[in-house]
């Protein structure tokens, strides 16, 4: 072997270590090892191809692995040859998802992807869009526990009931990714929650109509940055027809052509992902989606950019 074959075999044997493997080594000590009866556990990269696959695709557990062995292209995503072994069961992918819920590894998949998103130049600009959607949850009560899920509430938004849970997020105001998340019940108000979608570094906040008075509040009163709030529909009828009044409006629209950034996430996890009711009873499993949801809605958003 001449040197410069070696050389190439310790570049090899050194290859710099992705986030991904990081990510992985975290999995590892948490994953069961199998060992005894039965079929040995599939391994964790597979498992979070699959889980990835699942919540782009808004399947269910059984929905996805349905969809394994319906289609070729989610077979070659997973990495499974049905030919030589029979794709992971429900049950598998369940076990799997708690995993991750427990020990909070979604979070870690959001800051992960996040970081990723920085390094390429695209996060964690100087202004930051915040805003929330409500996502509805299933009212009835025939269900095991012959009752509505305890942590998700009613709330009236205009002229209508919504019974469900409230996405809020903090959104890059360049690039319109998605820096923060935070779920709670569905009466709870938009800017209560503003000081918890803001990463401290930015300069400029917007916000629509529902964060009025944010700038107020004890837990914003010395954050150092210019708010940016809309009128309330009222006050915007209200504004007079002089020339102030017109310069208030342009004020009004521009902050407007900024701020609809931020609902194309909302577009890509309800619409693309058909994330448009919770699938799972406790803010901590929905927020546990979420992360994830909005993670991969940051990748789909950049693919281009």
């Amino acid at each position: 072997m001449d040197a410069i074959e070696l050389f190439r075999a310790g570049v090899r044997g050194k290859r710099k270590q992705t986030r991904r493997d990081r990510f992985l080594a975290e999995i590892e000590p948490l994953y069961p090892k199998g060992g005894g009866r039965g079929r040995p556990p599939i391994g964790a990269g597979r498992m979070l191809r699959m889980y990835v696959a699942q919540q782009c695709f808004g399947l269910s557990d059984e929905g996805i692995e349905d969809a394994i062995y319906d289609s070729q292209a989610i077979r070659a995503f997973v990495g499974i040859d049905l030919a030589r072994e029979a794709a992971p069961d429900a049950t598998t992918l369940l076990k799997f998802r708690r995993l991750l819920e427990t020990h909070g590894l979604t979070q870690k998949i959001f800051e992960a992807i996040k970081s990723h998103l920085a390094d390429k130049g695209l996060m964690m600009g100087e202004g930051t869009i915040v805003d929330a959607t409500i996502v509805a949850a299933a009212p009835s009560t025939k269900d095991r526990a012959k009752a509505r899920d305890p942590e998700i509430h009613q709330a009236k938004k205009g002229n209508q009931w919504y019974f469900g849970m409230k996405a809020h997020i903090g959104v890059d105001a360049e690039s319109g990714l998605v820096h923060a998340v935070v779920a709670t019940a569905a009466n709870v108000s938009d800017v209560s929650q503003t000081h918890k979608l803001l990463h401290g570094e930015e300069t400029e906040v917007l916000g629509d109509a529902g964060y009025q008075c944010a700038d107020k509040r004890d837990e914003n009163r010395n954050t150092p940055v210019s708010w940016h709030i809309a009128l309330k529909r009222s006050k915007r009828k209200a504004l007079p027809a002089n020339r102030l009044g017109k310069l208030l409006e342009q004020l009004v629209r521009a902050n407007a052509s900024i701020r609809v950034k931020v609902a194309h996430p909302f577009h890509v996890i309800k619409s693309i992902f058909k994330h448009k009711k919770t699938r799972y009873r406790g803010l901590a499993k929905n927020e546990a989606q979420l992360l994830s949801l909005f993670g991969l809605a940051n990748l789909f958003l950049a693919r281009r950019q």
